[in-house]
């Protein structure tokens, strides 16, 4: 049995009233994916604005598994540590992992986001040796639109995370760069610029999906 975990940020643990790009992944695993698989991971909640909190179970269609290791404000940085334990107790086999929008933005730079990513390899195979994981670059965001500078580090951050990806890929444990979601318009796919409303889900999903089904025949192509 493949255990899936999503790892990632505000876009991946989603907020109150949403489904989420985890829900759309799980359909389109159980549609296209012949083997047993299981999400997995610590957390189940949505973050609630009103509260301010990741409390919420409100979501859109809340029969799913709806496990993950997302959080509203957290990166690669704030992953490091939880990782480890949370591939062990977990007993993940793949991980989905969409970070470092948060981080360009409040916490580091390109290259020391990139060295946070490394360090997230290295803990989760620390807790499995044969872990896998695909890494999502980061999307299109409206900050990236106006902010030049921003900008100009999410490009550097990219470029760096393909190359923790070629660097860190062996045979036993692969690291995979997912292509960004095709055609991915912050105008059309987000309700806010940055975070994904129902297209900006399906793309998101679509990019993981393509990745391992492409890479490592898991599933079948995606289709909304």
């Amino acid at each position: 049995m493949l255990r899936f975990m999503p790892v990632g940020d505000s876009m991946t643990i989603g907020s109150a009233g949403e489904h989420t790009w985890r829900y759309r992944m799980w359909q389109h695993l159980r549609a296209t994916y012949a083997g047993p698989f299981r999400i997995v991971g610590p957390r189940e909640t949505l973050y609630d604005k009103a509260t301010e909190s990741p409390d919420s179970y409100e979501y859109a269609d809340p029969d799913f598994p709806r496990a993950h290791l997302a959080g509203w404000g957290e990166g690669w940085q704030h992953m490091v540590p939880l990782i480890g334990d949370a591939v062990r107790t977990q007993r993940a086999d793949v991980l989905l992992v969409s970070l470092g929008l948060i981080d360009l933005g409040f916490y580091t730079n390109a290259v020391q986001t990139a060295a946070n990513a490394r360090a997230f390899v290295a803990e989760a195979r620390a807790a499995n040796p044969r872990i896998h994981l695909v890494l999502l670059p980061v999307i299109p965001n409206v900050r990236a639109e106006s902010d030049a500078a921003f900008a100009a580090e999410v490009t550097a951050f990219n470029e760096l995370l393909a190359k923790v990806a070629a660097d860190l890929d062996e045979p036993r444990s692969p690291v995979l760069l997912a292509s960004p979601p095709p055609a991915y318009d912050i105008h059309h796919d987000t309700y806010d610029g940055t975070h994904p409303n129902a297209a900006g889900e399906h793309k998101i999903a679509e990019a993981f999906a393509e990745a391992m089904y492409q890479a490592w025949d898991v599933g079948e192509p995606y289709s909304a």
